[in-house]
């Protein structure tokens, strides 16, 4: 639960490809030291999807007992409801697997089908003694091969271990492209968890502007400077009431990433992760990307926080504040990129009025999130919490064909 305890963890990627410095593969190491041999990823095209295996051999790598993430890659259009795809054939699959388990506890022991089918997964320990579990079950379902539903048990025996399921993706596909789905898939309810590497912009198509492009910043179809501002993905998923959402920069504060993955992880419901990821696209040498990242942070253009529903049952606020009111001008943190010096270089005139804009922007939107933190009823949808916000859960088997 501390930065310091998670490096002794196993990372599951390594040797990515991805740009020196690119600020993305961090919080892909500390996923994958964190659930990396349950995690199934559903990975949108773009910089991450390239890097993560586009070659013959791939970064992620399994671990001394040979678990490993699970990863598959989809279009941009459709990764989150690929994702949410894996998610119910994981759970059909578990449903199936506990069902011949309830058939043939006769067979294998009454107390041990129970112990199996009651077991708590809610930590490492007990994940790891369920794995045992299954071990020992299948040492029993060796001895019954006259038993085609004991060899069918057999084959889905690993689904009664807790498996994670994690959409992957970047901000074109978040914001932009994949937004549709992506509403669609936190809106359900389902419990999965979403990771937008944030760059703010098309890393891996040439640096087109994107909805998370921020004011002022120079890219393609924005060649005159973004005239408005960033979108605010995390608000937009705030205001369902029923979703896990993080704003995090490892530069700035690690210990809060760690928190807040541990927290979407636990959170029963779709969970959302916001990481600002500095990309070589921003223009500057990425040896300066954490101080880069701490400067977004104090300038107030970054703002950490959680939003955590089971708070709200508890009468306390859900969103916390992570980080403090800006203390130092956005010049400061935009003078260090090329994307935004750029424009100065062309249009002076422009510059200045839309830096003016953004620091401006900044100032209201913090002040909002401040707003927020401090209203004692603020549960997302702006109405006080009567009692815990319940998630919509989805159907927890395949509809049927037609």
């Amino acid at each position: 639960s501390t930065v310091k305890g998670t490096q002794f963890m196993v990372p599951l990627i390594e040797f990515s490809g991805a740009c020196a410095g690119c600020g993305e593969t961090p919080y892909l190491k500390l996923l994958t030291q964190l659930v990396g041999d349950r995690l199934l990823i559903a990975n949108a095209t773009g910089c991450s999807s390239i890097y993560g295996g586009n070659l013959p051999t791939t970064p992620y790598c399994s671990n001394s007992a040979g678990r490993g993430p699970t990863w598959a890659n989809s279009l941009f259009e459709d990764n989150a409801e690929f994702g949410l795809g894996l998610h119910l054939a994981v759970q059909q699959r578990a449903k199936t697997a506990r069902e011949l388990l309830q058939t043939h506890a006769a067979r294998v022991g009454p107390d041990f089908a129970r112990e199996i089918l009651t077991a708590d997964q809610s930590n490492e320990a007990g994940i790891a003694a369920q794995r045992d579990r299954v071990l020992a079950l299948r040492a029993k379902l060796s001895q019954l091969r006259d038993d085609p539903g004991a060899k069918r048990l057999d084959f889905l025996a690993d689904d009664l271990v807790k498996k994670s399921v994690w959409i992957i993706g970047g901000d074109g596909w978040a914001y932009d492209i994949g937004y549709g789905g992506l509403d669609h898939v936190l809106a359900s309810g389902a419990n999965v968890k979403v990771l937008v590497l944030d760059t703010e912009v098309y890393s891996n198509t040439g640096g087109q502007a994107s909805k998370s492009t921020p004011m002022g910043a120079v890219a393609k179809f924005a060649s005159g400077g973004k005239g408005t501002a960033k979108k605010d993905l995390a608000l937009i998923a705030m205001q369902y009431g029923h979703v896990y959402v993080a704003r995090v920069a490892f530069g700035a504060k690690d210990s809060q990433v760690v928190t807040a993955m541990r927290e979407a992880e636990s959170y029963d419901g779709p969970a959302l992760i916001i990481a600002y990821s500095h990309c070589i696209a921003h223009g500057y040498g990425l040896h300066l990307g954490l101080e880069q990242q701490k400067l977004a942070v104090d300038s107030g253009y970054w703002p950490l926080f959680r939003f955590d529903p089971r708070l709200a049952a508890k009468g306390e606020v859900p969103l916390k504040l992570d980080s403090t009111a800006p203390k130092v001008s956005l010049d400061k943190f935009m003078a260090n990129e090329t994307r935004f010096g750029i424009l100065k270089n062309v249009a002076p005139e422009r510059a200045a009025e839309l830096a003016a804009q953004a620091q401006t922007q900044v100032r209201q939107h913090y002040a909002l999130y401040q707003h927020l933190a401090a209203q004692a009823g603020f549960n997302g949808n702006g109405q006080a919490p009567a009692a815990a916000p319940v998630a919509p859960k989805p159907a927890t088997t395949l509809p049927a064909a037609p």
